[in-house]
């Protein structure tokens, strides 16, 4: 609510938010829906799970599971112990400063997904919950 800060709430501004829902359609029918918490997190762990999804075809709890960056100021990025070396290596490479988090419980967000198999409603649904918090993805 400072009034000299870039993202001030004011009227015709659009301050930066990140509020968690988000919904993939696929020719104008719904496929899933999802979210990853986190900050500014948020938009990044949308983008690197909807990726893995959509472009290398992984599952949604893959892809949830899968270890994630962050890109932070300039070239610093932090990365999953679990992110490969290789990936690192080349990430130094290219010029990023580069700092693995020893406990990324809370530094990599926290993501949710709910993915419909087909149009035909029989075929159901693939639910996802992030492993690195509590919960768990279940159906009845």
């Amino acid at each position: 609510m400072d009034p000299n800060h870039v993202n001030v709430v004011a009227p015709r501004k659009r301050p930066f938010q990140t509020i968690i829902p988000a919904f993939l359609t696929r020719d104008g029918k719904p496929q899933m829906s999802f979210g990853v918490m986190g900050g500014n997190m948020q938009p990044q762990g949308h983008m690197q799970t909807l990726v893995r999804m959509l472009k290398y075809g992984q599952n949604p709890q893959a892809a949830c599971d899968a270890p994630r960056w962050k890109v932070n100021r300039g070239l610093d990025i932090d990365v999953e112990p679990a992110m490969p070396l290789n990936v690192v290596d080349s990430l130094r490479a290219m010029g990023h400063n580069l700092a693995p988090v020893a406990d990324p419980y809370m530094d990599f967000g926290s993501g949710q997904f709910i993915w419909r198999l087909s149009d035909d409603i029989e075929d159901g649904y693939v639910a996802a919950s992030d492993s690195r918090r509590d919960g768990h993805a279940a159906a009845f």
